[in-house]
């Protein structure tokens, strides 16, 4: 498409041209699906442009976008665009004082929302925000008696009115945006510090989309359901960028909820998720397993057990004997196909995840059952494209190849750095970080440590400041560890500690729902978290993890080393709102060692059990006080593979 518009408005426009009948999104409401054609979109977006721009909105300037993700934030973004202005997607389930930050940092004076907890909040917000001036929201339930605020249907009808006495307006503004024109700004993390607004071009994030868009064949017949947050790059680029580039459907779930229905009923052919979704799914398919009958538990096992064996091999079109082809079709008309049914995935042609590294098990399970999931590498400051994973070389540990136009470099010491069009422009009145990440040469600097191997596949190891050795000089990678630990349905969160000690410790948090259901089925009663957590059955049930866990890491000798020697299973569960996690649920591992700092020195101090009080956030705003005596593991390192030769 060399010859498409250079922008996403302009794009969108030219499907409303070439497509104008063809499904554009579709989104769930009151259990009936919905659907607008690019022609009806583009309408949309010219009334809504026209309507923030008879509000006084203009070129330059930012427009914050909260809310689950509805097709009228998906078009508001196009909106902003053909105004020269600059979307601002903020995550919807912050609290109004992370709102504030994100608004303050990025001067913004209007707002369009979905509903009326995310006005409420921004009401909250406002008295600290001086330049917020303009608030339009979706859904108009329990909005009736609140001033100051504009309604969706206010403001299209405001927009086609401005339209209307001013003809030739949207047309001059749509021509008058640029490919070099600021498109996104996209807050990070914040993994290690207060995130940064960064400033994505039209061009870097079409680059992106079109590279992508070319290596998976996608086109205006695939359809994607898109439910994770808007504000993170990953949505950005699958469910936005894509969209406007391939042409295919975008369906938006009812609710948080529903997404499980919802993915069945639409039958996506292009799907995404991060690491924790189908670590989720699979502990969904676990426990109903658990509650199967002795038959079918048996089935799954020996289906499982064939689909591990050559399920992969099959799908990559690789040789694979005679009767290992016929056991596998059979186990795909009594387990895969089923399976493949109940997780939405029947249609499914691609499937990518990322965001964080996934565990080579878990990636395995959903390659063996027929789901051609794979990996890609990527961050905000690149547009998530970085590498890319092509069908028929799917490896366990790698992200892939590098993206068709990206230079990929792992530096002398060791930060992989790329370079290519899909580069951010600058962090957000942040000069000095942007000259810190890249270098002279225009390389980006990732903070992330990897190395290729011999088949040109990159393969991470972790966050570059990360990576450490322990005390006795072996290599130590946190997050491979945690991984590894996160693989179990019953653990939902684990935080390694060990750089520059002698051994590794370990928090554990337990998955409420797998665990719950394995008390359950034995009659273990519990109150909630904390006393659940605090079973010595439970512990138990976390030590096997942990023993399988070391035997993995002692069969590798490079590895041995990093075992984890003692653990405690945390008496709350890690929380974005208590600052422990990222939006992204990515592990804040340096705020969560000084804030439980107390618990790191009672693990390595040798101590059985620690006394602990910790101040939690309730999600009505409240705050309180949780306390717990916890019991400390002690688990026996394996010998290594090269000390048992």
């Amino acid at each position: 498409m060399t010859d498409a518009p250079g922008t996403f408005p302009g794009r969108v426009f030219a499907h409303a041209k070439a497509i104008p009948d063809h499904p554009a999104t579709r989104e769930k409401d009151l259990g009936i699906w919905q659907t607008w054609t690019w022609r009806e979109v583009a309408a949309e977006v010219r009334a809504m442009a026209c309507g923030l721009a008879s509000m006084g909105f203009r070129a330059g300037m930012h427009l914050a976008i909260v809310g689950d993700n509805r097709p009228r934030l998906y078009w508001a973004i196009t909106a902003a665009q053909a105004l020269r202005g600059v979307p601002v997607p903020m995550y919807q389930d912050a609290p109004a004082a992370e709102f504030a930050y994100v608004l303050n940092d990025a001067e913004v004076a209007y707002a369009i929302v979905e509903d009326q907890e995310q006005v409420d909040k921004l009401i909250e917000a406002r008295p600290g925000v001086p330049t917020l001036a303009h608030v339009i929201y979706d859904d108009p339930r329990g909005l009736r008696d609140y001033d100051g605020v504009t309604s969706y249907e206010e403001l299209v009808a405001r927009g086609r009115a401005f339209d209307a006495a001013n003809p030739g307006f949207f047309d001059a503004a749509l021509a008058a945006v640029r490919p070099d024109d600021i498109a996104i700004m996209l807050y990070t993390s914040g993994t290690t510090g207060r995130p940064k607004g960064v400033r994505q071009s039209h061009r870097a994030f079409i680059a992106a989309a079109e590279g992508s868009v070319a290596f998976d064949k996608l086109s205006p017949a695939d359809s994607i359901l898109s439910y994770l947050p808007m504000a993170w790059v990953g949505d950005h680029l699958f469910s936005y960028a894509q969209w406007v580039v391939a042409g295919f459907t975008i369906n938006c779930p009812e609710s948080g909820d529903t997404v499980m229905t919802d993915l069945r009923e639409i039958g996506p052919t292009y799907y995404f998720a991060p690491p924790r979704v189908f670590e989720n799914l699979l502990t969904q398919l676990t426990i109903r397993m658990e509650d199967a009958s002795a038959l079918k538990r048996w089935l799954y096992r020996s289906c499982l057990a064939i689909a591990r064996r050559c399920g992969a091999a099959i799908l990559d079109g690789q040789p694979v004997p005679v009767t290992d082809r016929i056991l596998y079709a059979i186990g795909n008309v009594l387990i895969y196909a089923p399976l493949r049914n109940v997780l939405g995935m029947s249609r499914v042609r691609v499937a990518y995840t990322a965001g964080a590294a996934i565990g080579p098990d878990l990636f395995r399970f959903y390659r063996s059952i027929g789901i051609n999931l794979k990996q890609f590498y990527g961050s905000t400051e690149t547009c998530a494209y970085v590498c890319l994973q092509p069908d028929g070389a799917v490896k366990l540990d790698t992200v892939g190849l590098p993206a068709p136009s990206v230079e990929v470099k792992v530096a002398d010491d060791g930060e992989v750095i790329v370079r290519g069009p899909m580069l951010l422009a600058e962090y957000y009145k942040r000069p000095d970080a942007t000259a810190e990440s890249i270098d002279a040469a225009g390389y980006f600097h990732t903070g992330d440590a990897g190395y290729f191997g011999d088949d040109g596949q990159l393969r991470i190891i972790d966050r570059a400041k990360d990576v450490g050795k322990l005390a006795g000089g072996s290599l130590y990678a946190p997050n491979y560890i945690e991984n590894k630990l996160k693989f179990f349905p019953y653990i939902k969160e684990a935080v390694a500690f060990g750089a520059g000690r002698e051994r590794v410790c370990a928090f554990l948090n337990i998955d409420m729902g797998s665990v719950g259901d394995w008390a359950e089925r034995r009659n273990l009663a519990y109150s909630g978290y904390a006393d659940l957590a605090a079973k010595p059955e439970v512990r138990a049930l976390m030590r096997e993890c942990v023993e399988k866990v070391n035997a993995e890491l002692a069969a590798d000798p490079k590895l041995a080393a990093t075992q984890v020697h003692r653990f405690l299973v945390l008496h709350k569960e890690l929380d974005p709102d208590d600052d422990e996690l990222t939006r992204t649920r990515k592990v804040r591992r340096g705020f969560i060692a000084d804030k439980y700092r107390v618990l790191v020195d009672a693990l390595y101090g040798g101590k059985a059990v620690e006394h602990i009080e910790t101040e939690v956030k309730f999600e009505d705003g409240r705050r309180g006080i949780v306390a717990a005596d916890l019991v400390i593991e002690d688990v026996a390192p394996r010998p290594s593979a090269r000390a048992a030769a």
